[in-house]
C-alpha cells in the first residue's frame, strides 16, 4: 500500500493560479502512471491530468491550456500547476496512480481548492 499526501490548496480569486504537491510514503513516480482527481460538492471525482513514468502528460479537456502535471524528482512530488483557475475549478484534489482499472491506492485527504471572488 502506498500512503497519499496532497498540500498546496488554498483560497484564489478567479484568474489566479496554486500549485498543488503529491508526495507518496514509496517510490513509485518513476514506476507508474499518476494522476491528480478532482471532485466538487455533489459530482462525481473526475480525472484531471495524468503523467507517465516516461513524462507523458494527458489533460481533461476543461483544464487544457491552465493547468500543468509535472514531476519533481528533487523534492519527489507529483505537481499541479494551475493557472487561469475559475470557480469550476473549486474541488477536493487527489492524486492517486492511474490504471485504466481505476486509482491504485487509497485515497487521501485531498487538498482544498476554492476559486471565488
Amino acid at each position: 500500500q502506498v500512503q497519499l499526501v496532497e498540500s498546496g490548496g488554498g483560497l484564489v480569486q478567479p484568474g489566479g493560479s496554486l500549485r498543488l504537491s503529491c508526495a507518496a510514503s514509496r517510490s513509485v513516480f518513476s514506476i507508474y502512471t499518476m494522476g491528480w482527481y478532482r471532485q466538487a460538492p455533489g459530482k462525481q471525482r473526475e480525472l484531471v491530468a495524468t503523467i507517465s513514468n516516461r513524462g507523458t502528460t494527458n489533460y481533461v479537456d476543461s483544464v487544457k491550456g491552465r493547468f500543468t502535471i509535472s514531476r519533481d524528482n528533487v523534492k519527489n512530488t507529483i505537481d499541479l500547476q494551475m493557472n487561469s483557475l475559475k470557480p469550476e475549478d473549486t474541488a477536493v484534489y487527489y492524486c492517486n496512480g492511474y490504471s485504466t482499472w481505476g486509482p491504485m491506492w487509497a485515497w487521501g485527504q485531498g487538498t482544498q481548492v476554492t476559486v471565488s471572488s
